[in-house]
């Protein structure tokens, strides 16, 4: 069984050996952690001293998912524009050896469960890259459907387009 709780600094060495190729690096978290390969130390300063680059200081929530054998995933959640009723979800990342597993999948719906029912949020966001299939697919899965307003703005990632997809869910949707 997956559970939840608040990121540790000491889960930064799991989560970046996640991170296997440049690919992956780049998938989980576009350039806002520099270059691959991403260490422990990076990864730490970016939460603990940068806020995960959030601008309001009570406005970033890092989360560790864990099962009997140990961390197992890990996600960081943050109002988007300071709207304390939007919550965003990112930096999304499972075990590579628990990918495929519904691991990524029961993280985000206890993800959801937080947002909703404890933040109160009333929409959750989540972009993936459209060459993320299996993200995509999860993220779906989780209860996220296509964004109606979706921006077409593709991100220049090492000179290569990458088109984001903008997915939702809002709190009258995760109810029924």
């Amino acid at each position: 069984m997956i559970r939840l709780r608040p990121y540790k600094p000491s889960d930064a060495k799991s989560i970046v050996s996640w991170c296997k190729d440049e690919k992956t690096f780049l998938q989980w978290g576009g350039d806002h952690f520099g270059s691959f390969p991403i260490s422990e130390d990076t990864m730490n300063h970016k939460y603990l001293r940068e806020n995960g680059d959030c601008i309001e200081e009570d406005n970033f929530y890092p989360f560790t998912a864990f099962d009997d054998e140990g961390i197992a995933g890990h996600f960081i959640i943050r109002y988007l524009h300071g709207d304390n009723k939007i919550l965003r979800f990112g930096w999304v990342i499972v075990d590579d050896t628990k990918r495929g597993h519904k691991y990524g999948q029961n993280m985000l719906r206890l993800g959801l469960k937080y947002a909703f029912e404890i933040m109160q949020a009333d929409v959750a966001t989540i972009g993936v890259f459209e060459n993320n299939i299996s993200a995509y697919k999860c993220y779906l899965s989780a209860g996220f459907h296509k964004s109606k307003d979706q921006p077409n703005v593709p991100e220049n990632i090492h000179g290569e387009s990458w088109k984001i997809i903008e997915l939702e869910l809002s709190k009258k949707e995760y109810m029924s």
